[in-house]
């Protein structure tokens, strides 16, 4: 049973990083950028959802749409006034602006929260679900964070493809200018993709602090990281590549924890995506864009 449990943990794990993976790949997408401030949010909806639980004694569905609403609103004010400027900038100016936002995000929660642990009462509640006989235990928040993924990934599928913003969204992404021309309001495209994706990100956050109950200001730094990791791996600019990537990184990242060593697991990760990307540069499910020059 111990292979089972190690298979229901990792795709647990891995629904985690699809999550927030699905933000990374939504951005990059449509806006064609790399937003690495997305692990940072990620932290923000942690602590939200930690201080409406904890200081506020407010339900856990409440400190969850708190957590939802600030970052939501956090997204599109970044996007705002951090990115909206460098619209036609290089991409490696827009790059180093991530890494600043990153920076600010990670030191403005140690001068408001301060740098010791905080222990994160999990927001899903109730006892495990034991299977054959007991031999196999799964917990309520996996079974959250696997239904949840699932859940987002095909409601994000409807909406790019069957309402009237998801096929801006899919128009700015072929082509900004000819979106523009037809009357689609970039801008605010743009706008609404950071909103969805930090979403999700505080989702992500929510979810990622019951299954491991810490809170730091580094809390979505290397998750973030992953999940960036998980959306390359399977496509970046693809929702069913990030749901792909993050449910194998998962995967492979649990059963090298289990079976070969605790502390080389990120570098086999890393090393796994290398071998992937030399052998389909674009991911599993990327598809080659040829560019005409």
């Amino acid at each position: 049973m111990s292979f089972l449990t190690n298979l229901i943990n990792g795709i647990s794990l891995g629904s985690i990083y699809a999550i927030i993976a699905l933000g990374y790949t939504m951005v990059y997408g449509i806006a064609k950028m790399l937003n690495f401030a997305h692990g940072d949010v990620i932290m923000v909806g942690g602590y939200m959802c930690f201080c409406a639980t904890t200081y506020l004694g407010w339900p856990p569905l409440a400190g969850v749409a708190l957590a939802v609403v600030v970052c939501t609103a956090l997204g599109v004010v970044i996007e705002r006034l951090a990115y909206k400027p460098l619209r036609m900038a290089p991409a490696l100016a827009v790059l180093i602006t991530a890494i600043g936002v990153s920076y600010f995000l990670q030191n403005a929660a140690l001068l408001i929260w301060g740098s010791s642990t905080k222990s994160f009462t999990s927001v899903i509640s109730g006892s495990p679900v034991q299977l054959f006989g007991g031999q196999l235990t799964i917990t309520r928040v996996t079974i959250v964070t696997i239904v949840a993924c699932i859940v987002i990934m095909l409601a994000l599928t409807l909406f790019t493809s069957r309402t009237k913003m998801g096929t801006a969204m899919r128009a700015v992404s072929e082509d900004k200018g000819a979106a523009q021309l037809m009357g689609i309001n970039v801008n605010t495209t743009i706008s609404l993709t950071f909103a969805i994706g930090s979403g999700l990100a505080a989702i992500a956050g929510v979810l990622l602090c019951s299954a491991y109950p810490t809170l730091l200001p580094t809390t979505g730094s290397m998750p973030g990281i992953k999940a960036f990791t998980a959306a390359v791996f399977g496509g970046i600019g693809s929702i069913p590549g990030a749901l792909l990537g993050g449910i194998l990184l998962g995967i492979i990242e649990i059963f090298a924890k289990a079976y070969i060593s605790t502390q080389l697991s990120d570098a086999i990760v890393f090393a796994v995506l290398i071998v992937v990307l030399l052998v389909k540069p674009d991911g599993l499910l990327g598809k080659r864009v040829s560019e005409k020059v």
